[in-house]
């Protein structure tokens, strides 16, 4: 016999369900709580809060890095092998490396664009004096040659991105050849790589405790008299993110894949969020999966065009950041850029993408631009102190960059499931997620 009445326990009580609040509200909570304490920390020189806010979002992101090494190779091994699960592989790659190029551009155009008008090294008080060079630059001799590994260990001990997607993309396309001897293989390295995914799901559950002391550094180390004399620079660089995140991507969302953009945020958010808090589109690369498949993504696909985005597709980092950057830089030095420079930009922005390991920071995509362009390396001292800010708004532009593309390609492959797509408002919690992926409408 049914009943409407409340559940009762044993004891003929009602069973009362635990609240919890949503994570959008916790993370928006470590933001507001990391400001406040970060403001305490600086206005009342408390040196041992400054110290626990460091350690606390250090730790948070040690953790996160601490599985990238295997996380890259294992995801990018099986991705392509995935891909032996779908109908026209070669097809489905090489139109997601077209979006990529294709959104890319769009990006870097848009930071040349803001760059130009907004003349963001003007007037800052900075000078070259106040750069420095960076211990580590990147050119196009050391991307070029630095793609293949020396050894196999080198790579996963010093992170090197690059080494290690190479590595795995030649062990993938060698499992493909073998065929069912590579099996047993392909299983382990399945099995080995939900692992490592179930690990950072404990991580990112973590993400509003990491969010306080990230966000607490920041303010309490350089408060905000800093923004002053990069006031316009960090502006170009929100509203160029700002621009292509709400503008670009709908627009194409809407007309290339069509598509209910609303949908699309409501299902991405939760990847877009954390990659804001993060500053990590690799760490963040478990959850951008999930939510890419959530919005009607083939798994197998979604499966490869993800993991191959997390290291190689970086609107915010690699397109809108270096072209404004370089043109920052060539104004604090006096230096004139003409059209083939702007050009240059657009070409490294493009090809050297792949550069840019994923990881907080944008450091080498910068050098390898500024290098091209034959612009100072001090220029990159210029621009450290005011990076953590930034990158925060690159990441979360990178992820959602990172999920419109696959959208693109398989709406236009025929291979979205539309129904889930716009029924995402609706679907269930899986207990292994941080937060809902998207709420009941």
């Amino acid at each position: 016999m049914s009943s409407s009445s409340p559940a009762k326990s044993s004891a003929g009580s009602p069973v009362k369900k635990s609240f919890k609040a949503p994570f959008w509200a916790q993370i928006l909570a470590g933001l507001v709580l990391g400001v406040l304490l970060g403001w305490l920390a600086r206005s009342q020189d408390i040196s041992w809060l400054v110290t626990t806010l460091e350690k606390v979002g250090d730790i948070f992101i040690g953790l996160l890095k601490l599985a990238v090494a295997p996380l890259v190779f294992f995801a990018i091994l099986v991705s392509i092998t995935n891909l032996r699960k779908v109908n026209n592989a070669a097809r489905l790659a090489s139109r997601t490396l077209l979006w990529f190029m294709v959104t890319s551009l769009i990006a870097v155009a848009i930071g040349l664009a803001i760059g130009l008008v907004t003349n963001p090294g003007a007037g800052t008080g900075l000078t070259p004096a106040d750069g420095a060079k960076p211990e580590h630059t990147g050119s196009w001799l050391d991307f070029l040659t630095g793609i293949v590994p020396t050894d196999v260990i080198t790579p996963f001990t010093e992170l090197n991105v690059l080494q290690i997607v190479f590595m795995a993309a030649v062990a993938g396309i060698a499992a493909l050849q073998l065929g069912e001897k590579a099996q047993p293989i392909l299983n382990l390295s399945e099995s080995i790589l939900e692992l490592l995914q179930k690990a950072l799901w404990w991580v990112i559950r973590l993400a509003p405790i990491g969010t306080i002391g990230l966000i607490g550094k920041a303010i309490a180390t350089y408060g905000w008299d800093l923004l002053g004399k990069y006031a316009t620079f960090t502006a170009d660089i929100y509203v160029g993110c700002a621009i292509v995140l709400f503008v670009v991507y709908p627009v194409l969302l809407a007309t290339v894949a069509k598509v209910n953009p609303l949908q699309f945020f409501k299902g991405a958010w939760p990847a877009i969020q954390l990659a804001f808090v993060s500053r990590s589109s690799v760490g963040t690369m478990p959850l951008t999966q999930k939510v890419t498949e959530r919005l009607g993504v083939p798994k197998e696909y979604a499966s490869f065009a993800v993991p191959f985005g997390a290291t190689t597709k970086m609107d915010g980092c690699a397109a809108i950041y270096p072209a404004i950057a370089a043109i920052f830089v060539a104004q604090i030095f006096g230096i004139d850029l003409g059209v083939g420079d702007y050009l240059l930009i657009a070409f490294v922005s493009v090809v050297g993408s792949a550069a840019t390991a994923g990881l907080t920071g944008a450091t080498v995509m910068l050098t390898l631009t500024l290098s091209t362009l034959g612009l100072p390396m001090e220029g990159v001292g210029l621009l450290l102190a005011i990076d953590p800010i930034l990158d925060m708004m690159r990441t979360a532009t990178n992820v959602a960059g990172q999920v419109v593309a696959p959208l693109i390609v398989a709406a236009r492959e025929n291979i979205l499931d539309r129904d889930k797509f716009n029924s995402v408002a609706m679907t269930p919690v899986d207990a292994d997620d941080p937060q809902p992926v998207a709420v009941a409408a």
